[in-house]
Parts: structure tokens; sequence; C-alpha cells
């Protein structure tokens, strides 16, 4: 248990802001007509 505290879950935590700021960078490249939600016709 002391080694899943220690190692995994803060590489996890990491892996996680990662990928989240990976997305929202996605985000600022796409183009501006993608950001808007979806029309319902």
């Amino acid at each position: 248990m002391q080694f899943f505290r220690s190692i995994i879950l803060p590489g996890f935590i990491i892996l996680l802001f990662i990928l989240a700021l990976i997305v929202v960078s996605a985000r600022i490249w796409l183009p501006g007509d993608m950001l808007a939600p979806a029309p319902f016709s």
C-alpha cells in the first residue's frame, strides 16, 4: 500500500493533469465552428 501511495498515485495524477492539458490545448487549435455546440436539427 505504501508503494501504491508513493509511486502509482502521484504518477497517475501527473498523467491525468498532462492529459487534461493536451485536451485543453487541442481545443485551442480547432476551428471555431467545431467549438460551437452541435445543432439540434
